[in-house]
């Protein structure tokens, strides 16, 4: 594996959180391989790498969340709307802000973060579950990543 605090330099937190952030749009992203790497080597905390990919995976996040906001008075998605945002507004509809939690899951998790701000969910409480469920999914690739040393 090569060397990525070496690779990396000082940049390494910021690399995570941009990696991060970009997962969490609607771009694609493979923050948790780089999280795993960086938590394999040891060279930064895994606290502080834990943070770092929280917060841009949740900023990510709260980004498609604002621009469903912003969508909502322009647009009527739901109409046409596919599988996955289906399946995502049911998941809203069915449970609320408490299936924010679950913004991390492929496929389904951009989609509850657009229609979460579509519908005009309390941004606060959303911003706040969203980061519970992303810190939750981080933590236990930390804890595999370090249980398979």
């Amino acid at each position: 594996m090569p060397d990525l605090a070496l690779w990396l330099g000082g940049q390494g937190p910021l690399a995570l959180f941009a990696s991060a952030f970009v997962s969490s749009t609607l771009l694609p992203g493979g923050s948790e391989v780089l999280l795993g790497a960086m938590v394999a080597q040891q060279a930064w905390s895994t606290a502080s790498l834990l943070f770092w990919a929280t917060l841009g995976n949740t900023l990510g996040s709260m980004t498609t969340f604002w621009l469903g906001w912003w969508a909502a008075n322009r647009k009527q998605p739901l109409r046409k709307a596919g599988r996955g945002e289906q399946t995502a507004l049911r998941w809203l509809e069915r449970h609320g802000h408490w299936a924010l939690l679950l913004a991390w899951t492929p496929l389904v998790g951009d989609a509850l973060c657009l229609l979460a701000g579509w519908l005009k969910m309390a941004p606060l409480r959303a911003s706040l579950l969203i980061a519970v469920g992303k810190l939750a999914r981080y933590g236990v690739i930390a804890w595999l990543t370090l249980r398979l040393l």
